[in-house]
Parts: structure tokens; sequence; C-alpha cells
């Protein structure tokens, strides 16, 4: 099957929801003219049948019949018109990521930032701008957790080609995706999700023995009590009983009702958002194990979980009516709301349990989903070969993920056993810090199970450390240079576990002096390197650039070169190998006006 252009996809599919919304507008435009001469019609018609007795003013039901009717398909329309206007706006969301103007449209994942984690900070996982937000499509809090959990840690190579696997074929499900994502407002609210999971799985509410037989034959017993009294079948006296009973009853279940109806009201709100998500996915022919794995806890232990969730929230209802004037009047009779709070902890007790897997499931399918449409709108992307024998990190026209494709320069990386530290020199903005980022951020994907941004990615299980946006920190009073090396120290740990480390250090100890930097550099790098990490420095110095000579054919130099045209600086974003023969340090000072 031939590949779909996402931009020619997402233009139909908008310019269809358009045409709709603009319909949708008219009508209800129209409808409410129509409503508005229906009013002035029957303003006529009871002048004439008050004012002048023309005729009888129960014709006056016709016009505000047709007022009622013209009423509830002007508001069915108003529906229509905003479903049709939220698909315009993620179309338009969509095409904007397909222009490279997604940065601050999205989840960033803020809540997700850890300044101590060993590289989601340096290599832009969470924020504006970020991995997360260009990824990210889930519409419930438990799916954004569980991508973010994935960006953060490494699977095994059966689970990542199990989510490959998920993701290739969810990837042309543009049908899914769009469903998931126009499904009710309320979607995006914050699910507590293990508040609801806590509620389901919580002990039983203590009840006494036989209670829901008990309120079942007195509810009953006092229906048939009043109906022979008022056939003169039986006196007030059975009645009487009845009632008192129904009193004894509801006061001994006073205590556990109100905390049943106490613990249901936000689990139940919550369900009910996630049902609409339950009842898509359940509908949708899945052929991969994985997807159908997740599918099959929708579907367990009896009726879809969608249904199970719609007769928790018939129970619910039945306890909201009970705050209806008629069933006020009744309720005493029938135990009202004790029938809907035995019937509330009844589902709890049957379904309950299995919440947890029913959130936790959705938040895999929005994960695979947030995966697929990145997949999708990146046809240039390719899944990582997972193989066994490392450290090795092989890529060919390797990208930066957040930076648009069609400017994003591609460049060739290998770092293997015969090649285990790439040293990179290059003047200012020429491209080596984007460079680290590039081949973290690929990796990080990789054994995300996500795409990649590369041609082709060879790579072996490794644990990415970086240390490439270090900042000081006066609140906590620690400078850059210590921040650094308390980085360099968690990297250097982290090596000394059961994956080899795929280290990126950027401008490595700039913040101490020459002499000093050089031989803590070499010594770092050493230990590293002995550990069986691989990976790459930046430098300015080009003193570092010797560091290559001392490490007896591991480390290779290559730089970023820039030219001077017309008293500008431009790059090319390419690497080379070899060491930089240049600086453009003072061409950028003099370019922004300062005297050197």
């Amino acid at each position: 099957m031939d590949p779909v252009d996402p931009r020619s996809e997402y233009s139909s599919r908008l310019a269809g929801w358009n045409r709709r919304a603009t319909e949708y507008q008219q009508t209800f435009v129209h409808l409410g003219n129509v409503r508005l001469g229906i009013a002035g019609v029957a303003a006529v018609m009871a002048w004439a049948a008050f004012a002048r007795e023309a005729f009888s003013g129960w014709w006056l039901l016709a016009p505000l019949a047709l007022f009622v009717a013209v009423a509830a398909y002007h508001e069915r329309i108003a529906r229509r018109q905003q479903f049709a206007q939220r698909a315009v706006a993620y179309y338009e969301r969509a095409l904007a990521r397909l222009d490279g103007r997604w940065a601050g449209a999205g989840s960033t994942g803020d809540r997700f930032k850890d300044p101590a984690h060993v590289y989601a900070e340096d290599l832009d996982l969470f924020g504006r701008g970020s991995l997360f937000e260009l990824i990210c499509s889930a519409r419930t809090a438990a799916g954004e957790r569980k991508l973010a959990d994935w960006l953060r840690s490494h699977a095994s190579v059966e689970e990542v080609r199990a989510r490959q696997a998920a993701v290739s074929e969810l990837r042309s499900r543009v049908q899914l995706r769009e469903d998931l994502a126009l499904l009710g407002e309320d979607v995006r609210a914050s699910v507590h999700a293990n508040a609801i999971s806590a509620w389901g799985a919580g002990p039983p509410v203590e009840l006494f023995a036989g209670s829901r037989w008990l309120a079942l034959f007195a509810a009953c017993g006092t229906v048939a009590a009043f109906l022979a009294f008022m056939a003169h079948w039986a006196g007030f006296r059975p009645f009487g009983v009845m009632i008192l009973a129904d009193l004894a009853i509801s006061a001994l279940m006073r205590r556990p009702v109100l905390q049943i109806i106490a613990r249901a009201d936000t689990p139940a709100q919550d369900l009910q958002i996630l049902a609409l998500l339950l009842a898509r996915l359940e509908s949708e022919p899945f052929e991969t194990p994985r997807l159908k794995s997740l599918q099959s806890a929708f579907l367990a232990s009896g009726a879809p979980a969608s249904q199970r969730i719609a007769r928790l929230q018939r129970w619910m209802e039945i306890l909201d009516s009970s705050d209806h004037l008629v069933v006020r009047m009744i309720g005493l009779f029938v135990l009202w709301r004790e029938q809907a709070a035995l019937g509330i902890e009844r589902w709890r007790r049957a379904s309950g349990p299995q919440i947890r897997a029913w959130i936790e499931a959705v938040a895999e399918f929005e994960a695979l989903s947030s995966f697929a449409t990145f997949a999708f709108e990146r046809p240039c992307c390719t899944f990582a070969e997972h193989v066994a024998n490392g450290p090795l990190i092989e890529g060919q026209a390797l990208r930066h993920p957040l930076i648009d494709p069609r400017v994003c320069v591609p460049n060739d990386v290998r770092l293997g056993h015969d090649r285990r530290l790439l040293i990179v020199s290059g003047s200012n903005m020429s491209g080596k810090s984007t460079l680290l980022r590039a081949i973290g951020l690929n990796t990080v994907l990789a054994w995300a199970g996500a795409p990649v941004t590369a041609a082709r990615l060879r790579v072996s299980p490794l644990a990415v450390g970086a240390s490439i946006r270090v900042l000081d920190s006066l609140q906590e009073g620690r400078s850059r240079f210590y921040t650094e090396i308390t980085r360099l120290r968690q990297i250097v740990t982290l090596a000394s576990g059961d994956r080899p480390v795929l280290f990126l250090l950027d401008e490595l100890l700039s913040g101490t002096n020459s002499h000093d930097r050089r031989i803590g550099a070499e010594a770092v790098v050493r230990a590293l390197l002995q550990s069986g990490a691989i990976g790459l420095i930046t430098t300015h110095d080009l003193a570092l650039a010797a560091i290559a000579q001392t490490l007896d054919g591991e480390a290779v130099n290559v730089h970023f070169d820039d030219r001077i045209e017309n008293g500008r600086i431009s790059f090319d974003y390419i690497l080379k190998p070899g060491v930089v023969e240049h600086s453009n340090a003072l061409e950028l000072m003099r370019a922004v006006g300062l005297e050197v």
C-alpha cells in the first residue's frame, strides 16, 4: 500500500470539517430565525385568541410544540457545530506541526521535569518546544504519564519490538486518532487515575449480613402493603408496620450508605469520561499481539468495560434522582438511596478490581498512538534495529527530531568497539550541541519503541547520560562548574550499571582553567571508556582534541566548520573528520558591534 502523504490527508480532512462547520453555522442561524418567527406567530395568535377571541387558546399548543421541537433540533445543530469546530482546530494543529509551528501549542509535560534526571533536561524531553510536546497526543493524565515514563527509561528488546509492531499498525489509523481526539471536551480533564483505582480495589464497605435482600424485601413489602391498603384489601396497620421497618433499616444502613456515596462521586464521574475512550477502542479491530492484548483488558470478565461503566452510571443517576421532589416523597418507602448505594457497592466489588487494568491499557494505547502520529507525520522516520552485541550506535542521515526535517541537515554517526569516542570541535553555533541532542534523542526514541529520525539506526542496549545544559543555581549555592562535575559523577556511576553508557558531554569542564580542564577531561573520559561506555564530547578548547592521541585509536576527532562571506558567518552543519582549524569568536563579537 502506497504511503499516505500527511499534509494531503490533513488538508483534505480539514477542508471537509470546514465545510461541515460552515453548513452547521448556516443551519444554526436559519433555525434561530425560525424560532423567532414561531415566537412571533405565537404572539399574534395569543393576541387574536385572548384579545379578539377569534379562536380557542388551545390552538397555542401547536406553535408551542413546534417551538420546542425546533429548539431541540437547534441545540443538536449547536453541538454538531462545536464538534466540527473542535475537528477544525485539531487538524489546524496537525498542519502546524508539519510546518514547524507547534511549540507552545501542546501539552509540555512540565510536571514530569526532573533536574536530577541523567538526560531529560539536557535533551529537552519536557517543557515548551520539547520532544514530549511534539509527540504527545494523549487525552488523559495517565496516558501522558505513560509516555513520559517510556521516554525517561529504556525497555527490553522484546518490549521495544512489541511496541514497534503496534506503532506500525496504528501509523495509518488516522480515523481512529481523529475519533479519540474529538471525544467529549471533558476527556482531557485530569482523570484521577490513582484515586479511581484505589476506590475500585479498596476494601468492601461493612454492611450487616443480608442487608441487600432485607432492603429489597422491605421495599417490595411496603409497596405491596400500600397497594393493599388503597384497594381496601387490608387496613393501615400493615402499611404502618412496613414504614417503621423501612425507618429502622434506613437507620441501620445510614453510616455505610453515606460512606459509599461519598467515595463514589468523583470516581464515577471520571469513569464516565474514560468510558468514551473505552467504547471507541473496544470497537476497533487490531491484529498485532500487543494491541489485541490491550484490547482484551476491556473485554475480559463478561461485558465490555464501557457497558459495565454504563451500569455504574445508571446507579449514579438513580442516586442523583433522589433529590427530585417526587422521588423524595416515595424514597423512604422504597429505600431509594439505600438501594442505589447498594447497587454502586455491588458494582464496585464486581468491577472495581479491573479499573486499574482499564486505565493502564488506555494509557498504553495513548502512548502508542502518540508514537504512531509522529511516525505518520514524519514519513522519513524509520524504526531502529536493536542489536545484542555492543556498545554500538550507527546512524545514517541522523536528524534532530525537534528541527523541521525540511531544513534539518542530516549527519552519519558511528560509535562502537573500534571507535569509542568522538571529540567534536567547532566554532560557535556550528551544530555541536545539536548533534549531541540528535544522537541522544534518537537513542531515547529507539529504546522507547518509537520511530527515529534517521534513514537507518542500529543501536545496542545503552543507558544515556548527558551533560549539555549545565546552569548554576543561586538558590542552592551551586556554581556551573560544581553542577557539571556533579552530573559527571552521576554519569560515571551510571556507567557501572548493567547497560553500557552513551555519554554526551558538551563543552566538557569549560568552567575551569585550561590546565585543570585538560587533565580532568582526560581522566573522566578514560574512566568512562574503561567502564565500557561510548560517547561524544564537544569543545572550543583545541587542546582537548589532543586527548585522541592518548587513547590508542579509540578516539577520533571530528568537527563542524563555518565560512565568512561578505562579513557574515554561514554554516553547513556537516560533520567532517579532523580538528577545526579556526574559531569564529572574534567575528561574532565584531558582528554584534564589539570593537576587537
